[in-house]
């Protein structure tokens, strides 16, 4: 126990790896008089209180659907979207059903998890263990023809739609979906209070991003890969040095959509037709 190198194997099998130390090995570090050892248990103490800090967590965000499951809602759907805000591309929805008890150490509102591979191996889990999953889209198109607003509630009932499993209840962020012959509530900062929404916004989340990367692509030059269409300053200058060229294919580009996939989010029509809606010009800044 006292070669210098045990201390480092204890801190990479029980610190890094999180595996169960044995009482045994415990007690060994507690009578250990190295600084080395009092770190490893203070580092022991210190996960130890995470990981009970994100339980507590955890169960307190499947309050709002503990409730519907003890009255009788078995299959309870949280649905949320990604895309409201950038001046290009699609707006994406997702839902997700959980089974009773899920836990993924991780979830929450997904704009507090910066890291984008940690947002695909959360959203990995999700997809590998809800009962039921969906995405739907609304395309820069009928962002145009419906405003921003109802193309990401029209996104959100495609969602719901393309679940295999039919809910018996729906959880949405802020919001309730029309359209839909279901009971729902309405959650202001659902993402961040209920784990089926958090579980359906990063399905959201990271389809968009995904379909971004592949615009950045189609249309070089624009950065869609980093800044996802958001309207960051490295984005409107590009777009300024630029302009929307792929709107000018907007029309040709149009004649071909009716015989497009109708599940492809970008229609073929290019990720600035939402520009009656959000807008095109780099200087201007919407009020």
């Amino acid at each position: 126990m006292n070669a210098p190198g045990n201390l480092r194997k204890i801190r990479e099998k029980y610190v890094s790896q999180r595996r169960r130390i044995p009482a045994s090995v415990r007690t060994a570090l507690l009578a250990d008089p190295r600084k080395g050892a009092a770190q490893i248990l203070a580092d022991l103490a210190a996960a130890s209180e995470a990981r009970r800090q994100e339980s507590r967590r955890q169960r307190k965000m499947l309050s709002f659907e503990m409730e519907l499951w003890e009255s009788g809602c078995e299959h309870i759907a949280g649905v949320d979207e990604a895309g409201m805000a950038p001046l290009a591309g699609p707006v994406c929805a997702g839902a997700a059903i959980l089974p009773h008890g899920f836990r993924l150490d991780g979830l929450d509102d997904s704009k507090k998890i910066l890291n984008p591979e940690r947002r695909e191996r959360l959203a990995e889990v999700v997809k590998r263990e809800a009962i039921s999953w969906g995405i739907g889209w609304a395309s820069p198109k009928e962002i145009d023809a419906l405003n921003i607003y109802h193309a990401g509630l029209l996104a959100m009932r495609r969602a719901v739609e393309a679940l295999p499993l039919r809910p018996h209840f729906l959880l949405v962020d802020a919001r309730t979906v029309p359209g839909v012959a279901l009971g729902q509530r309405a959650i202001v900062r659902g993402d961040s209070l209920s784990l089926s929404i958090a579980a359906g916004a990063i399905l959201a989340k990271t389809s968009r991003d995904a379909l971004m990367a592949e615009l950045d692509a189609r249309y070089p030059g624009y950065g869609f890969a980093a800044h996802k269409g958001y309207p960051t300053p490295e984005h409107l200058r590009e777009l300024k040095r630029l302009g929307p060229a792929p709107r000018r294919n907007a029309d040709r580009a149009s004649q071909r959509s009716a015989a497009a996939d109708p599940d492809d989010p970008d229609r073929g029509v290019g990720p600035y037709l939402r520009a009656g809606s959000r807008g095109l010009d780099p200087d201007r800044r919407d009020p």
